[in-house]
């Protein structure tokens, strides 16, 4: 099968009513997107991925106003309210009671909240107005593997196997949603750490917190929740600030992420910098994944990369490569 790239929204259209797989672009990362109703679709979803059953997925909407029916908006908490009017369309995920009559438990696993999310890019948004159904749309790249920001990163991993590439360029944030769910008390709970930072969450609900290592030990209930995930082919090693010591390594055989500074001893053409001179974690959470995928085609025996301030952005940033590493 030929995969097509292009920008034509009534033929991607046609496909998901169809039962066929689309990879979309959105405002975090290109989606492998499938009608989230069928089951056909959704199978078909993770066979391609080869994602597990047990890991469940995001359903995407136009807007806020599609949710009821698909969420038991009676049970939804004030400060998810709150935050679906600060953050969407937006990189936000939110784990919602679901209507079990009509999402599948295939979307959620078997769990009793579903993650939905209204994406912010304006070619998805045009599709989703196009389409009477959700989509269900993880990462469009082999589980486990380097999340795509780019239509030949797609390409590149799953070309073949879906018969269209939506493309919508390179993606903006550059990393996934964040996924919040909701405490005892309604308080909202990062699960995920993403695109939008706690700082943000936190000045529109202050009692939004991270989840607490009781409740990481417990079965995932949301995506991006597996302890290794992003991960180059390559084996990837981390160093600093302040953690661990920079490893002896041999400038032939090595590539190299930093921040702001690239690394002494190693070439150039072997070396990624997100943000020279500045360190800005914006810039380089949008670069992250594609500078991944870059190094892991030069062929190197081992990969170097450096973690970034535990602030903002760092946080989601740190995670991403601190699951990267754990394949290693």
């Amino acid at each position: 099968m030929d995969t097509l790239l292009d920008t034509d929204l009534v033929y991607a259209a046609a496909l998901l009513r169809a039962g066929e797989l689309v990879a979309i672009p959105t405002e975090t990362v290109y989606g492998l997107a499938g009608h989230g109703l069928r089951e056909d679709s959704l199978r078909r979803i993770f066979a391609v991925k080869g994602r597990p059953l047990t890991n469940p997925l995001i359903l995407h909407f136009a807007s806020v106003e599609q949710l009821p029916g698909y969420v038991r908006f009676a049970a939804v908490p004030a400060a998810a309210h709150q935050l679906l009017a600060a953050f969407s369309p937006g990189p936000l995920t939110l784990l919602l009671p679901r209507e079990p009559a009509v999402v599948p438990d295939l979307v959620t696993a078997g769990l009793p909240d579903v993650a939905v999310r209204i994406p912010a890019h304006p070619l998805v948004q045009a599709l989703l107005r196009q389409l009477d159904f959700p989509l269900a749309a993880p990462s469009a790249n082999p589980f486990g593997y380097i999340s795509p920001t780019r239509p030949e990163h797609v390409l590149g991993q799953l070309g073949g196997q879906i018969p269209y590439v939506l493309d919508g360029g390179p993606c903006q944030a550059g990393i996934e949603s964040t996924v919040v769910g909701f405490g005892p008390a309604g308080e909202p709970v990062v699960y995920r750490p993403g695109a939008i930072s706690l700082e943000m969450l936190q000045a529109v609900v202050p009692a939004t917190r991270l989840r607490t290592a009781s409740e990481k030990a417990r079965p995932a209930a949301s995506p991006g929740l597996l302890p290794y995930h992003y991960s180059p082919h390559t084996p990837l090693q981390l160093f600093g600030p302040g953690q661990a010591a920079l490893p002896v390594f041999d400038p032939a055989t090595t590539g190299a992420l930093t921040l702001r500074e690239p690394l002494p001893g190693l070439p150039a053409a072997q070396q990624v910098v997100l943000s020279p001179g500045r360190g800005d974690l914006a810039e380089a959470a949008h670069g992250l994944y594609a500078a991944l995928h870059h190094l892991d085609a030069l062929g190197m025996q081992q990969l170097l990369a450096e973690r970034l301030p535990y602030i903002g952005l760092g946080v989601a940033l740190n995670e991403r490569l601190e699951k990267g590493a754990a394949r290693r």
